[in-house]
């Protein structure tokens, strides 16, 4: 803890910087996998901070600080926003109309550069080496699989330890960490069933889709509430039933988009059987003449936090903050999880508010994904550039000419 708080004594001088990178983020926003700017602003700045740089999976980028022999740690921070209007009426709103950065991945990206920055410039208070690496691509759960696809395993030291953060509409400045899921598992489907077209006069002529969507809508309502042991998490949407264009037609197809979140992968697995087998059922009771299609798409894997390095970020939170919260598991989901299992080792992910506290007591605080979303600058950036500090130097700072743990 005396490397993470000599190296945070020199925090304030770099947060003019850190605030400004943020404002710039914010007000160019980029979709998935269009992150060129923001990939082209994290390259620059590791490059100025002194880390050797990798390009990986598009618009991905890993620094990596080599600090002589110890502990290995990755840390994440994602860049793409949202195709939301921004509505927040900031003076550094997004000026890429219909893209807003409403998940707070500008928040992640400065406060990762910030860290990455302060741990260059204090090399004598740790050893090992340090990752730094931005994803493209979470909001569609692409960007950690092209990472990996594009040979990330083999184009960085592998990590011992990973860690990754993320804004909420929590009060500004709290840290809120949890063993175990933490962010669901989900899956979306589209499902295609087929019936036969007909004149909407002839109902006797057809297989009608409007009928067995709405069938197959009904029987999976009792998937949670019946299939699912009492107690365990699940969640089973379906979003959109799209069938037919006129009063009169009968069409011939109904597509159906589901979504489901869980955090155990038997229950995922339980979810999934479940649904094939009710949308096979149900198609074959109405005489679908083909075979319903099943598309899965937007999968995310559970994030679940090892209970080990978690009781360890934990502890260096309480030490140096005076109170870490606990927090609560969320049903969204992301891919992080992706990375450091690819890698085998495990992680911590926790929960960073940023919420004007006021706001957040009076339930005025717009969540995640709102036009009007807006963490505070500070003390959210300064908090999660600390937190990212804490947890790296309780990994990397155990070397006795580092200082101490």
């Amino acid at each position: 803890m005396d490397a993470a708080r000599k190296v945070l004594a020199e925090l304030d001088p770099e947060l003019e910087w850190i605030h400004e990178t943020y404002r710039d983020l914010h007000r160019h926003p980029e979709l998935s996998l269009e992150e060129t700017r923001t990939s082209a602003l994290v390259v620059r700045k590791l490059e100025e901070f002194g880390y050797r740089v990798h390009r990986v999976g598009g618009t991905g980028v890993v620094g990596v600080l080599d600090n002589g022999p110890g502990r290995t740690v990755l840390a994440r921070a994602e860049m793409d926003a949202l195709p939301v209007r921004e509505a927040t009426g900031l003076d550094y709103a997004s000026e890429n109309d219909g893209v807003m950065h409403a998940c707070g991945h500008d928040v992640h990206v400065a406060a990762l550069l910030g860290a990455a920055k302060l741990l260059a410039d204090h090399r004598e208070q740790w050893a090992g080496t340090y990752l730094a690496l931005f994803q493209p691509a979470e909001e569609t759960a692409q960007g950690s699989a092209a990472m990996l696809a594009d040979g990330l395993a083999d184009k960085i030291p592998a990590p011992d330890v990973a860690f990754a953060q993320h804004v909420m509409a929590q009060p500004a400045g709290t840290l809120q960490t949890i063993a175990g899921p933490v962010l669901s598992a989900g899956d979306s489907i589209r499902i295609t069933v087929h019936g036969q077209g007909a004149h909407g006069s002839m109902p006797q002529l057809s297989v009608d889709p409007v009928v067995l969507a709405a069938a197959i809508v009904l029987r999976l309502q009792s998937v949670v509430s019946r299939e699912v042991q009492p107690g365990e998490f699940a969640v089973l949407t379906i979003g959109s039933v799209q069938v037919g264009t006129k009063s009169n037609i009968i069409a011939d197809k109904a597509t159906l988009l589901l979504n489901l979140r869980s955090y155990d992968n038997a229950v995922r697995e339980t979810l999934i059987a479940a649904v094939e087998r009710i949308v096979r059922g149900e198609c074959a009771a109405a005489g679908s003449p083909v075979e319903p299609e099943f598309e899965y798409y937007d999968q995310f894997p559970l994030t679940a936090n090892d209970e080990a390095v978690t009781a360890r970020v934990s502890a260096a939170f309480e030490a140096y903050f005076g109170h870490v919260g606990n927090a609560s598991r969320q049903s969204a989901s992301e891919d992080f999880s992706r990375i450091p299992d690819a890698f085998g080792v495990p992680y911590s992910y926790w929960l960073l508010g940023g919420m004007d506290p006021q706001a957040y007591a009076e339930g005025k605080a717009a969540a995640n994904h709102s036009p009007h979303f807006a963490p505070l600058i500070e003390p959210t950036l300064a908090r999660g550039v600390e937190a990212m500090v804490i947890a790296a130097l309780g990994e990397l700072a155990s070397d006795p000419r580092a200082g101490g743990a």
